[in-house]
């Protein structure tokens, strides 16, 4: 079971490919390893299914608790149903993985990485999107790998290769690159508003480490003794297709060039020469050659029409440099935007309209207590800004069933939430926490860009002093040989026929957050660069749009969001504000009817839907946590009285007692002869005993009335409670 091992050294880092040693079974395996991070990836091919037309791929990502030395927290003790972060992560796989496989192949594909050990230092994701392509190639899959991801980060001035967990939390940009020989096949990247030409060379930078990578897998491919092959692409009969190309090419274009028809009449128009071709083939003889080709394939007809279809839409934007819908190729479609579209139960609301696609957005505000709890690998412990996006059937047209979210779901609202979290305001001068959702409810392309944008809307309109508002833009391309066209702001029909869909989220000063996908095996970085570019311009534009419908952010909260008041203690006295078995904090919310969180760094918030009350309990902590000193003057009620004295609150929460040789200079028999509960009184402060109780004294202090059998004197000044 020794395996082979190969190991790739750059920027002071060892990636280490180890194969032939675990899960034998497994089409292909290899366990890769950087630090004490280790990822088991396998890849495995069944027979293909008859009457599919797509290719069957799953890619899985698994984490195990025990990776980090943890158990889980369920009462089932087990992992159960994978954390978000292990979806996004299956996700990252699937995206460059998908468009390397030969468009015929039907065969059920199962790519797993399972992370074993995890070293907080080194992520597993862009590992674990390596092994994929290194087991699909052991495994002898037709693949056009070999492909290869980092992460690059940027610290101060300087790019970072693979950066540590807390070197991307401190910089300015998170991004995964993953490319092939032919060039980068996906990006993804959230970042701190950071100009296009940063993000172009952090994009190029990271695909200059990618070769090594990939070099890599070549020799280990080499020493294992498997030749890297790509099968002929089974023969195809062009029957249906030189039929179809030969009776509805000019009937399609004409649909295809009408630029003053809907979606809908498009749609349906497109529809009908189809139904029409149908009828006209159903005509035809048994022994015709037409009819003889669809008899044996029930899928073909539509296939090879669609197909049709996207070479016609292709030429005609290609050649003529217009879309089905008459629009420019730089152009964006009509905007529409509104804010407070929903009563103020909803702390915040919006909603975005491009073209056909409509999303509805709203902003509900939190307690710090509202914060999602992450029981997963990611040394992060918990979310306060959550974003959830919904794609019900009817935003389509359509109906099915509906389930829980589904992957895309998952990681639309990851991206929009990415694309918002640098403009957020830190948490000690907007405590809250934060969750937005998205609501398709129509759509044609560009969802996740749209949530974005009406997502900007609700925030500010439920209050929220965001840094800056945050718009984006779908960029799509057509690639026919030599020729690229990149479109903005693409339609659901230019995503389904064209080869990219490059999302680009930022405010007028930078980009926040990116996500492109290929259909092709790769571009140039200089390709890349190009669509960035052009989608600053279409930013712009939707920036004004958006804040024609809310200019800045309201400067109240909606009446129905909760009050917080934030204030910071001395972490050493946490305990003094909780008090023994939690019983000091909650006679605090008890008596001022608010909800009170404390956080290990000494950060207090208290949440209540009265201001005067929030007050109260911020008035009463900071009384608990004030440091009181020998000798000085305090003002207070008498609040209870034992035989051997009485008890003082000094500071709200905080109490002092008298005992009943300091209540006179001369003797005093009961402490009642003196003083009774409610009185006012003016203390000094004695001493602190090593036990840190406040022993105090009204011998020699002036007093300001109030006492029983205690003659009035000049009143002296009270010290100041901060």
């Amino acid at each position: 079971m020794q395996g082979q091992t190969k190991s790739v050294s750059f920027d002071g880092r060892e990636i280490k490919l180890t194969t032939g040693r675990f899960a034998p079974q497994a089409g292909g395996s290899v366990l890769i390893e950087c630090g004490d991070t280790s990822v088991l990836v396998t890849a495995t091919k069944s027979t293909g299914r008859e009457g599919i037309d797509f290719l069957p791929l799953m890619c899985e990502y698994e984490e195990r608790l025990y990776a980090a030395g943890r158990i889980p927290g369920s009462f089932m003790r087990r992992e159960g149903r994978p954390p978000e972060r292990a979806t996004l992560i299956s996700r990252l796989i699937d995206r460059p993985m998908r468009p390397l496989f030969p468009g015929w192949m039907r065969d059920d594909i199962q790519i797993v990485a399972t992370c074993l050990s995890l070293d907080e230092r080194v992520p597993a994701d862009v590992l674990a999107v390596t092994g994929a392509s290194m087991a699909t190639l052991l495994a002898g899959i037709p693949f056009q790998g070999p492909m290869a991801a980092v992460r690059v980060g940027l610290l101060g001035d300087d790019f970072v290769l693979n950066p540590s967990y807390r070197e991307i939390e401190r910089g300015d940009l998170d991004l995964v690159v993953a490319g092939t020989p032919d060039g980068v096949v996906m990006v993804e990247a959230g970042a701190n508003q950071l100009s296009e030409q940063d993000v172009i060379e952090a994009i190029d930078f990271g695909y200059e480490a990618i070769t090594e990578l990939i070099n890599a897998q070549k020799e280990v491919l080499k020493e294992s003794g498997i030749k890297q092959e790509m099968p002929e692409e089974p023969p195809v009969d062009d029957t249906i297709s030189n039929y179809l190309d030969k009776n509805c090419t000019k009937s399609i274009s004409e649909v295809l060039k009408n630029f003053e028809q809907t979606k809908e009449e498009r749609d349906n128009k497109i529809e009908e020469i189809k139904i029409n071709i149908s009828s006209k083939i159903d005509g035809l003889k048994e022994d015709n050659a037409v009819k003889k080709s669809l008899s044996s394939n029930s899928k073909l007809l539509e296939n090879s029409y669609k197909a049709l279809t996207k070479k016609l839409m292709r030429d005609q934007i290609i050649k003529e440099g217009k879309r089905v819908d008459g629009r420019e190729l730089n152009e964006v479609r009509k905007i529409e935007a509104a804010a407070a579209v929903l009563p103020n139960r909803v702390h915040g609301s919006a909603l975005f309209q491009r073209g056909l696609t409509q999303v509805l957005s709203t902003a509900t505000l939190g307690t710090p207590s509202d914060a999602q709890e992450m029981d997963d690998l990611n040394p992060n412990t918990d979310k306060t800004y959550i974003h959830h996006y919904n794609f019900p059937p009817y935003s389509v047209g359509e109906t099915r069933p509906m389930r829980t979210p589904g992957r895309r779901e998952i990681g639309h609202g990851a991206l929009a939430e990415r694309a918002l979290i640098p403009v957020l305001p830190a948490k000690d001068t907007f405590p809250y926490v934060l969750r937005v959702v998205s609501e398709v409810l129509s759509s044609n392309g560009s969802t996740s860009m749209a949530s974005v944008c009406g997502s900007t809307l609700a925030l500010m309109d439920a209050g929220v002093p965001l840094k800056a508002p945050v718009g984006g833009a779908a960029m799509g391309l057509i690639k026919e040989g030599k020729e690229v066209k990149i479109l903005t702001d693409i339609q659901g029909i230019e995503d389904f026929l064209g080869d990219m869909d490059f999302k680009v989220a930022g405010t007028e000063k930078g980009i926040t957050a990116l996500q492109m996908d290929m259909k092709i095996t790769g571009l140039p970085i200089e390709t890349i660069g190009e669509a960035i570019n052009q989608a600053l311009p279409a930013r712009t534009h939707i920036l004004g749009k958006m804040l024609e419908a809310i200019e800045t952010p309201k400067e109240s909260l909606s009446p129905h969001a909760p009050r917080l008041l934030s204030f910071r203690i001395d972490p050493e006295l946490i305990g003094t504000v909780i008090g023994p078995g939690g019983r000091t904090i909650k006679g605090i919310t008890e008596r001022t009817n608010t909800k009170i969180d404390i956080e290990d760094g000494g950060i207090v918030t208290i949440a209540s839907h009265d201001g005067a009350a929030a007050e109260e309990a911020q008035r009463i902590i900071e009384g608990l946590t004030r440091k009181v000193h020998e000798g000085e003057i305090f003002s207070g009620s008498i609040t209870r009285i034992i035989p051997i004295g009485a008890f003082v609150e000094i500071l709200p929460g905080k109490e002092g007692m008298i005992h009943i040789s300091q209540l006179s200079e001369a003797r005093v028999e009961k402490v009642e002869d003196v003083v009774k509960v409610g009185d006012q009184v003016t203390v000094r402060v004695r001493e602190i005993d090593n036990r840190g109780r406040i022993n105090l004294s009204l011998r020699g202090v002036p007093q300001n009335g109030g006492m029983n059998n205690y003659p009035e004197p000049t009143p002296t000044p009270v010290a100041p409670l901060t």
